[in-house]
């Protein structure tokens, strides 16, 4: 472990051979494609109809890929450190491309276990490489600027629906053909035009196979311009006096983080525990909401299908934008203030949601929730980095992630189980809203652990990489 000294300026640093905004382009281009997984509803109801799978058989390639991303992304966060961000986004290229083109054969065969091991399985583990590959890589190029650097990266995997959904829309009503099981689905505009909607057992597996090459060649490209920038470099307007030991220190490591830890250490802290809670709660509310956000909004406001549909396409706008905009904001105000704000303005539009019956003003609530959820993944990186320094941040940043396999398998299930069993969505938006309130308990925890292990260290009375 290493304890960050700021007693002395570091001379001389070097200049990188890469543009460090590059990089980010690069690390956007990687989540853009794996962030399509998000785009996994406009397959929900054609597969239905063709193969006669029913809604939870289908969710559970969605449900199942989450879980592996999470899981993936918490055991192979030391690949990612040790082999380098481009090698592990080139493996995640062929394992994503290849998942996606595996869910593509197994709709021309109607397997649905073998679309589950693809899509969810193989898909999964892409995902969950491919997700944490870029974001330790930004870290350390953006030292002066770490919310908004992972901002930018995660914001593309919110942005990847809105360009996903569209585009396999298209293509799956371009590609069917009438001879072949043809499924039509009537749309009804917000303008009142109906539009016929057609997907074939073809159109579907062509669509997949086109888009998976398609993610395979993108993350290809950004992964081949991924490299971390050499310890000894800083960027311009960073002095020495904030950089730590650069024999010691990880590149991108500053003076104001508390230490220096490896993901084995951070295990061995409070402060890691009281992190995964909070980001646990953060988005758990936003998964739930996602998970219903059509129907919920139908039945709490009355809204037609049409409109419910609309509200729905614009949460990946929310989502991105919110993961671009909160995270840059909280550079500024700092990462433990964010998540404060996050669980209290949650909890407070959980609370008032089901009494609203305006559609308008119901769907800004959710927008805010969702933003929220996509900032809580943005600042997240950040925020490991400001606690545990930068010497192994994909590995904490897996770890970590394994609150969004939890939340994913638990959030949507709850609010499911009580929507059955009581007949509405109250209860359960007043449960997690309870929830979050628990949260802002556990924040304002973490919050006098960090001002405490701050004062530690200033003044040499305690370890802070240990937490004793």
């Amino acid at each position: 472990m290493t304890i960050v000294n700021n007693s002395y300026p570091v001379p001389g640093r070097r200049t990188a051979d890469k543009n460090r905004w590059l990089v980010a382009v690069s690390a956007i281009l990687i989540h853009l494609s794996i962030g399509s997984i998000y785009a996994y509803s406009v397959y929900q109801t054609p597969l239905q109809a063709l193969h006669g799978w029913s809604n939870s058989e289908v969710t559970l390639a969605f449900s199942s890929g989450l879980f592996v991303l999470g899981l993936t992304a918490a055991s192979m966060g030391w690949f990612v450190e040790k082999y380098g961000p481009r090698l592990s986004g080139l493996i995640s290229a062929v394992v994503f491309g290849a998942g996606i083109v595996g869910a593509g054969v197994s709709v021309q065969l109607g397997s649905l276990p073998l679309f589950i091991g693809t899509f969810g399985v193989l898909g999964g583990i892409g995902l969950g490489i491919g997700y944490i590959a870029p974001v330790s890589t930004l870290v350390a190029w953006f030292p002066d600027k770490r919310g908004l650097a992972t901002g930018m990266a995660v914001m593309g995997f919110g942005g990847g629906a809105l360009i996903t959904g569209p585009a396999a829309q298209y293509l799956m009503t371009t590609l069917s053909s009438p001879s072949d099981s043809t499924f039509v689905e009537v749309l009804t505009l917000s303008d009142g035009t109906e539009l016929d909607v057609l997907a074939s057992v073809a159109s579907v597996s062509q669509t997949l196979y086109i888009l998976g090459a398609g993610y395979f060649g993108a993350i290809i490209l950004g992964s081949l311009y991924l490299a971390k920038p050499p310890k000894d470099w800083s960027p311009d307007g960073i002095d020495g006096e904030e950089l730590g030991d650069t024999e010691e220190v990880a590149a991108g490591a500053t003076s104001k983080d508390i230490a220096q830890l490896t993901g084995k250490e951070s295990l061995r802290t409070p402060r890691f525990y009281l992190l995964w809670l909070t980001m646990y709660l953060s988005i758990s509310a936003g998964l739930m909401l996602l998970s219903q956000a059509a129907n919920m909004t139908s039945e709490i406001t009355g809204a037609t299908a049409a409109i419910a549909a609309g509200v729905v396409g614009a949460i990946g706008l929310f989502n991105a934008g919110g993961r671009i905009g909160w995270a840059a904001l909280s550079d500024y105000v700092g990462r433990t203030n964010m998540f404060t704000f996050f669980l209290g303005i949650q909890a407070i539009a959980l609370l008032v949601m089901p009494q609203i019956s305006n559609v308008t003003i119901f769907a800004g609530f959710l927008f805010l929730i969702v933003s929220c959820m996509g900032g809580s993944f943005a600042c997240l990186p950040a925020y490991i980095a400001d606690l545990f320094g930068t010497k192994e941040v994909a590995v904490i940043h897996g770890y970590t992630l394994t609150t969004w396999a939890m939340a994913g398998l638990i959030s949507p299930q709850l609010i499911a189980y009580i929507r059955d069993t009581t007949g509405g969505y109250a209860n359960a938006m007043y449960i997690i809203a309870g929830a979050l309130i628990v949260g802002l308990i556990i924040v304002t925890g973490l919050r006098l652990r960090i001002r405490k292990l701050e004062t530690d260290s200033r003044t040499g009375a305690s370890p802070a990489a240990t937490d004793d």
